[in-house]
């Protein structure tokens, strides 16, 4: 679905490279990552992928097309989420949705159907300037959804939102993978990553220090033991056990079977924990 070989770019009377030599792939039903703090080059990088950033150079293949010598054609399989929600304020939120859903061919999703998916039914017919930022993030959100392409762009998606209605968007997009739609991400969200992604790049200062599964990351990085936090005589403790040999541990058994248990964890790393440690910068 996306094949990027040494992209670089440089805006306008800037002496530096904003990206340095990019390579990656982004492969058929995927979640890929983008991973950085402000200012890393995320969203360069999307403008560059989706046809807006056209002086670069190197190779950017997007949909069997070169980035920067796509038709509008191209537009009509691309779903685009901005991290700041770009609607009319003065149209309601299902006008907003038929507004944009005559800009492309394919006629899509039911408005009332991706209005009732992040739990905006009621208010269909009400002004998006009366919206919430949350209401407004959820509206930008499913407006990419609405014409059924099967490569979507979203940036930071569940941004400035509740829990409850994070975990809803991270649920939605999970579907879609299931549907064999692939979803190109870019976030600083650490738990938005692990759960969604199935690769992860981490970019600072344009640059792409590593590409990985979240599971290997945290086990490449992690510590090779378990710890067990148990009660003895009223008060909590804990053990660290090496996996390896884990079964045959006469000390970790012992443990098992002597005192009531608290919780077991594998002490895998956090993502956190893993980008400071590659790339020396934190997701700020």
């Amino acid at each position: 679905m996306i094949h990027v070989s040494e992209l670089n770019f440089t805006y306008p009377k800037n002496r530096e490279n904003t990206l340095h030599n990019l390579c990656f792939k982004v492969n058929k039903a995927e979640i890929f990552g983008f991973v950085g703090p402000s200012g890393a080059g995320k969203s360069t990088t999307v403008k560059i992928l989706i046809g807006l950033l056209k002086n670069y150079r190197g190779k950017v293949n997007v949909l069997h097309q070169e980035a920067n010598r796509v038709n509008k054609d191209f537009y009509e399989n691309l779903g685009v989420s901005f991290e700041v929600p770009n609607l009319y304020e003065k149209f309601t939120a299902i006008e907003n949705l038929n507004f944009f859903k005559g800009l492309y061919k394919n006629t899509g999703l039911d408005p009332l159907l991706l209005l009732s998916m992040v739990g905006l039914q009621h208010d269909a017919h009400t002004r998006v300037d009366k919206f919430s930022k949350g209401m407004k993030i959820r509206l930008n959100f499913i407006r990419a959804l609405q014409h059924n392409p099967d490569l979507f762009f979203l940036d930071e998606p569940t941004s400035g939102l509740d829990p409850a209605n994070a975990r809803g968007i991270m649920d939605i997009i999970l579907d879609l993978k299931s549907k064999g739609k692939t979803i190109f991400l870019t976030t600083h969200n650490m738990t938005v990553a692990e759960d969604l992604c199935d690769k992860l790049a981490f970019l600072v200062d344009g640059n792409i220090s590593l590409i990985d599964s979240p599971r290997n990351l945290k086990l490449k990085y992690g510590k090779k033991s378990v710890k067990v936090e148990y009660k003895k005589h009223g008060s909590l403790h804990s053990a660290t056990f090496a996996l390896k040999g884990l079964g045959k541990n006469k000390e970790y058994l012992r443990v098992l079977n002597t005192y009531p248990i608290e919780t077991i964890h594998s002490e895998e790393a956090r993502l956190d924990d893993v980008f400071i440690k590659v790339t020396g910068r934190r997701l700020v």
